[in-house]
């Protein structure tokens, strides 16, 4: 008996000291976003002071994980301005964000984005057990140890040096979990590769083993096609669908860097089944000695771009016009001074499928970056631009990958002659995603092969606009080196990437003009003039820019909606042909019109923007009109002229006021605005997260 009651109260006991065991509770900083969070589901501490329109939030209920955990949480109302506890668990992205306006905070729309997450009460869920430290992820360099040399490599390619403290919440169950004792990952030179992988991953398989495994794969699907041909044979030669002619190579010397393992790669006359590594004719030696890469370099910071290049890995290409190519990437890798303060360069190759070569954060040095260049294999196949831009538009531009949101987003797709399949559509969901597309076409369709061309015109469908600033057509593959320096300098344009067709081709635009009698016949012309001189710079049509228009006094006028012209010119004649109305001025009424008038009516994946003209102070309130404008995701710039009222404007314009409301003194200076306007615009769409 008296054994029972010891065992009785000793279980007693330690049920005590159980339930007194508390859940230590990681903090986070306001500026953290979900996405950044390795853990699918934790809990965590916000501090005070979170509700700042600088700590952004996308959606509503469900948020983008770009979004700011702790200001989403207020959004939401789980916390206030104070802070306090949350529980935060990830989900699957969404198609569309919906932004409204809670609790103090104004989230924004967004078209779509790759994970969710949803934020409720701070408090555990029964049989979950929560991380009491947090895994970021991180563009940092983590250091291998190599022998007695210590190997700075970005962190993308790094094995983890030590585990999670806490396993990622579970349903808790009876068996015994053991804790994994944090090790570091050590690299033998001996059995290292530096190969880039065509799949970024963030621990890479480096044995001899490994390599020696996959490699005949790769011989084998080359054998498929150079079966029954010479190296001296050209590639270019093979037929592409539907084409009935050949193009002949035109003769040119084409000196090879001796010695190299792509040069030993092209001298091999055919790929047999079967080959291991040590057939193909690269030395082990050259191939598998790891050498300690450069450090870091802080690159050019007046280029500081994310730059994706899209090289053309199809059998039309040829082998000596692969390995130009290949030179012609890493001139440019070096003339661009790669660095993690300037431009960052990766690589998808393109056939009949896509594949990463290496992302953003693999390389940080044009020296490295160089060197793998040289060792890329060709991947044969079609020329499948479209297809290739779809991939870069979902996969290439992400944090994971190295994206640094900062940064311009850059696709240059290298094309030889033409493509194999469609790229409009590609292109433009691409650019509205806020990628700028550079096309650079090598030795283009001539008049005879003209009819082969699947898509007619496909540079001028796929780039920004057809001024030829985001196009380089170049005659001959050998002198592709003459594009080198023209093509860095328009890539380092950050001014002119900030507004390309990225922002213009992706909005529904409302003009919500006054028409009181204040304004006057003379200055409801220069009003619409101004309408026209924004209205212009944009890329209008169906699946592009929109634009409505609304006039109003006491009452209001639909001009026109968004889906009545779907020409440029079609618009500006519409908005000259708008007739002064004069009257009172009831602009929330306006604001409430339009709304449900244009505005109900927009497009999903389009952002609403509405841009309000007014010379006076309004006989009606604009406060809740604007709010509820606000809430249904339109974003309101507001225009005063001369005895506008400068606390109407402020009220009518999204956060923050001063790069939504504008004033000018008098109506001949509304034109100084255009430009400011439009940057505004673009800015915006572009601090938008990239998907």
């Amino acid at each position: 008996l008296g054994v029972f009651l010891v065992y009785t109260y000793a279980a007693k006991e330690a049920t005590k000291k159980t339930k007194k065991a508390k859940l230590y509770v990681p903090q986070i900083d306001c500026d953290v976003k979900a996405g950044k969070i390795i853990n699918p589901e934790f809990i965590a501490k916000c501090p005070p002071g979170c509700q700042d329109v600088k700590y952004r939030v996308y959606g509503t209920d469900i948020y983008a994980s770009f979004s700011s955990v702790c200001n989403a949480a207020i959004h939401s109302g789980i916390i206030d301005n104070t802070g306090g506890k949350i529980l935060v668990q990830k989900v699957a992205g969404h198609s569309g964000y919906r932004g409204s306006f809670s609790n103090g905070v104004r989230s924004l729309s967004l078209p779509r984005w790759r994970e969710s997450f949803l934020v409720s009460e701070g408090k555990p869920r029964k049989g979950v057990t929560y991380p009491s430290t947090l895994e970021y992820s991180s563009s940092k360099s983590a250091a291998v140890k190599s022998g007695n040399d210590r190997v700075n490599v970005p962190a993308g390619d790094a094995v983890r040096k030590e585990y999670q403290t806490s396993p990622v919440p579970t349903s808790a169950t009876p068996m015994a979990t053991t804790t994994p004792t944090p090790t570091t990952a050590t690299t033998d030179p001996s059995t290292a590769t530096p190969k880039p992988t065509a799949t970024p991953a963030t621990t890479r398989t480096t044995t001899v083993a490994a390599a020696a495994k996959t490699r005949p794969g790769l011989h084998r699907v080359r054998d498929t096609a150079f079966r029954g041909t010479s190296t001296s044979a050209s590639n270019r030669n093979i037929l592409r669908p539907n084409a009935g002619l050949q193009r002949q190579e035109p003769v040119a010397t084409f000196q090879r860097v001796a010695g190299s393992p792509a040069h030993l790669a092209m001298e091999t006359d055919s790929w047999k089944p079967g080959l291991s590594l040590f057939d193909t004719g690269f030395s082990s030696k050259e191939e598998l000695n790891l050498k300690p890469p450069e450090s870091i370099s802080q690159g050019n910071p007046n280029c500081k771009v994310d730059l994706s290049f899209l090289m053309d890995g199809s059998w039309s290409i040829g082998k000596r016009r692969f390995q130009l190519q290949k030179q012609f990437l890493g001139n440019v890798a070096q003339a661009l001074g790669i660095g993690s303060a300037g431009p960052l360069m990766g690589i998808v190759q393109y056939g009949d499928d896509p594949s990463t070569e290496f992302n953003l954060k693999t390389y940080t040095n044009s020296k490295d970056l160089r060197n793998a260049i040289e060792k890329i294999l060709q991947k044969g196949g079609l020329s499948n631009v479209g297809k290739a831009l779809s991939f870069v538009n979902k996969n290439f531009f992400s944090d994971a990958n190295g994206n640094r949101g900062g940064a311009p987003n850059v696709a240059v797709v290298m094309v030889d002659g033409w493509p194999t399949d469609r790229v409009e559509e590609a292109s433009r969901l691409a650019r509205e995603s806020g990628i700028n597309i550079f096309f650079v076409t090598i030795e283009a369709a001539a008049e005879s092969e003209k009819q082969n061309v699947i898509e007619p015109n496909f540079v001028d469908k796929a780039v920004c606009r057809t001024n030829g600033f985001y196009s380089i057509n170049v005659p001959s593959w050998f002198s592709l080196h003459m594009v080198v320096q023209p093509l860095v300098k328009r890539v380092c344009d950050t001014d002119r990437l900030v507004c390309s067709k990225t922002c213009l081709n992706s909005a529904d635009i409302g003009f919500v003009i006054d028409g009181s009698s204040s304004v006057g016949t003379s200055n409801f012309r220069t009003v619409l003039q101004f309408v026209a001189n924004v209205s212009k710079e944009f890329e209008i049509s169906d699946t592009d820019t929109r634009i409505g228009a609304v006039q109003y006094t006491y009452e209001q006028r639909l001009e026109f909606s968004f889906d009545k012209y779907s020409t440029k010119q079609d618009v500006l004649s519409a908005i000259k042909r708008i007739s002064y109305w004069s009257g009172g001025t009831s602009t929330g009424a306006a604001i409430s019109y339009a709304s449900e008038q244009l505005f109900s009516k927009s497009k999903p994946n389009k952002r609403k923007i509405m841009i309000l003209i007014t010379d006076g102070r309004s006989y009606d309130d604009v406060r809740v009109p604007a709010m509820a404008a606000h809430r249904s995701g339109v974003i309101a710039y507001s225009i005063g002229v001369a005895w506008a009222a400068q606390d109407e404007l402020e009220a009518i314009a999204t956060d923050p006021d001063k790069e939504h409301s504008f004033f000018v003194d008098e109506f001949d200076n509304l034109y100084r605005f255009v430009n400011q306007l439009i940057q505004n615009i673009c800015t915006e769409f572009n601090s938008q997260p990239q998907n």
